[in-house]
């Protein structure tokens, strides 16, 4: 197993066990004060933080050379140089 991957079991494991070991039932601010399972509000909490990891932590998306150059219009690849920029090149 990877190393990975034992964290991910060890990770789950150790959300079960405080999940479970709050169970019981506390006063919380929801637009108005409602009594929720502390197990609710931990595993919500939970998931927002999970997800938020996740868009934050995912590669970014390469474009490829077609889309750059129609992001950027004004580079044009067959443009003929000017005479400096061919004297340069020689």
């Amino acid at each position: 197993m990877s190393a990975k991957t034992i964290f991910i079991i060890v990770l789950t494991i150790l959300v079960t066990v405080i999940l479970m070991k709050n169970m019981d039932e506390v006063n919380f601010w929801i637009f108005g004060t409602r009594t929720v399972p502390k197990l609710a509000v931990l595993a919500t909490m939970f998931f927002i933080g999970a997800i938020v990891g996740y868009l934050l932590g995912r590669p970014k998306k390469r474009r490829d050379e077609a889309e750059a150059h129609l992001a950027h219009p004004s580079f044009e690849a067959n443009k003929p140089l000017d005479q400096a920029d061919d004297d340069y090149i020689r």
